[in-house]
């Protein structure tokens, strides 16, 4: 049960003053700059966002800007509730925090102890599966389980059971992977604990204790009543989201919330409200495989402008969210978004910290493009690899300098300074080194324009090979092909495309 009154207990990573000189702004100022920010941001008449940005006790600004429902051309309430998707990781781990608090669970118990009949799980501690080092195989990339997780209930026996017999992505403690399974496993291990299933004993530890009246089960038809509408723009304008079973996602995103008793949740976990100091500690110190990931237990460690802040996001069908904690100023921001496929300057995170660093006082600066000579641009070309955050590709693609990591989308980098450039969201950038002869030899990469930045050397070029054919050579290829198999093929694929369609319509007309 919550410890009211506790102390807080920050680390010496963390209890620290701002690194900024700067005056933070008073609530008018900042409200006002929270206005222009979502109007510039986001539009009125498409999916959008609410916003509670606090410092202390003292709200800097409660607002929302966009639809709740875009068919009834109902806006956005600050109140409205939303799926948080993984922020519900957060809720889970200090969930089970609390049976550690009063001797029923140890960090250091293996998974058997809990579930016995898990395969290899006398090998597996609860540190583990809440620090994503425990190696469990991802549930939700599992090929036979696609249909399943989005579709059909299902209980935790059945989800722990669609992933426990496939082999561990690595061996418990010797590696990180950011994992849902592992969170499922949280849940499990909280009900076996506990004796009740793992959102009512999050309900009676958690959420009534702290007065959290609109969060709860996804699940629930109470719970979600008030809940707003999830859209996609994947496919161009919005459209509601694909219907998912909320039970699938379990204590690794199925919670619902609003950014009041988001705030009202971060307010009492670091202020010492939920947990004993050194449970407290041990959630927000990073150790082991984890460190090099900046994951504690349900939160990542990070910085704000050069000022260590503590966060998690979120992502599910229809839905983003965004939780972050500034401890040196006491400062937390909470962004709800319902429109799963953002662009990079809409993401609920990318607001949060430009909310953030404004309330600290520090705001980002405003993307001042400057003319780079195409030449220029073309010496920036290939692989540059780092230790952390993989391969970075740049690439000049119609006149513009691209970037793209390995499995991931490519963007248009904008140049801002010599040899330096920037990401979509404003935010992340990056800088092209030269040796003392000029010559490009990598790059130092800053997500989110904080840091010292991570260093990638050049290890080498990835730009197209120009192979020209002679012009007869050309004209021996021009003529008519006949494949049947591509034609059974295109067939096939007309149907399922029909298929899909009347599905759609079909979930679009019983979401609306």
């Amino acid at each position: 049960m919550p410890r009211i009154g506790a102390v807080l207990a920050l680390t010496g990573l963390l209890a620290v003053q701002a690194a900024t000189a700067a005056t933070p702004p008073t609530p008018a100022e900042f409200a006002r700059h929270a206005e222009t920010l979502l109007a510039n941001t986001y539009r009125a008449d498409a999916p959008g966002v609410t916003v509670l940005v606090m410092r202390g006790d003292e709200v800097m600004y409660r607002g929302a800007r966009g639809r709740a429902d875009i068919a009834a051309g109902k806006p956005l309430d600050p109140g409205d509730r939303f799926r948080i998707a993984s922020i519900t990781k957060q809720f889970a781990a200090a969930g089970l925090l609390t049976l550690v608090d009063d001797g029923k669970v140890s960090l250091d118990d293996p998974l058997s102890k809990y579930l016995p009949t898990y395969p290899g799980g006398a090998r597996i501690t609860i540190e583990q599966l809440l620090n994503h080092t425990s190696g469990a195989k991802e549930y939700l990339r599992i090929h036979r389980t696609i249909q399943a997780k989005y579709l059909r209930h299902g209980t935790t026996a059945q989800l722990v059971g669609s992933f426990k017999n496939d082999p561990p992505d690595f061996a418990p403690g010797e590696g990180w992977s950011y994992s849902n399974s592992g969170y499922v496993l949280v849940g499990a291990v909280i009900e076996a604990a506990s004796g009740m299933p793992w959102h009512h004993y999050l309900y009676s530890a958690l959420f009534m204790p702290l007065g959290m009246n609109d969060t709860g089960y996804g699940a629930d038809p109470i719970v979600t009543l008030r809940l707003v509408k999830g859209y996609t723009t994947r496919y161009g304008p919005p459209a509601p989201s694909r219907h998912i079973s909320m039970s699938r996602l379990h204590a690794a995103g199925a919670l619902v919330s609003t950014v009041d008793d988001l705030a009202r949740w971060s307010r009492a976990l670091h202020g010492g409200l939920v947990l004993e100091p050194g449970t407290y500690t041990r959630m927000i110190t990073p150790v082991g495989q984890a460190k090099a990931h900046d994951a504690g237990y349900g939160i990542f460690t990070s910085a704000v402008r050069g000022v260590p802040a503590l966060e998690h996001g979120g992502a599910i069908m229809g839905f983003r969210s965004h939780l972050l904690y500034v401890p040196g100023a006491d400062l937390t921001v909470a962004v709800l978004y319902n429109n799963e496929t953002p662009l990079p300057a809409h993401e609920p995170d990318v607001v949060a910290r430009r909310l953030a660093a404004a309330a600290l006082g520090d705001p980002y600066p405003p993307v001042k493009p400057v003319v780079v000579d195409l030449a220029v641009l073309e010496q920036y070309e290939g692989v540059y690899r780092g230790d952390r955050d993989g391969s970075h590709t740049l690439r000049v693609v119609d006149g513009t300098l691209t970037v793209q990591r390995a499995g991931k989308r490519r963007f248009a980098l904008t140049a801002i300074a010599a040899d330096t450039f920037v990401y979509p969201d404003g935010l992340s950038r990056l800088q092209v080194l030269r040796d003392a002869s000029g010559k490009v030899t990598g790059m130092r990469f800053w997500s989110a324009g904080g840091g010292e930045g991570v260093v990638a050397p050049l290890t080498g070029l990835a730009v197209p090979i120009d192979i020209r054919l002679p012009g007869d050579a050309l004209g021996r290829l021009v003529g008519r092909y006949w494949a049947p198999a591509l034609l059974v093929g295109a067939a096939i694929a007309m149907l399922y495309a029909a298929k899909l369609w009347r599905r759609r319509r079909r979930l679009a007309a019983s979401t609306l």
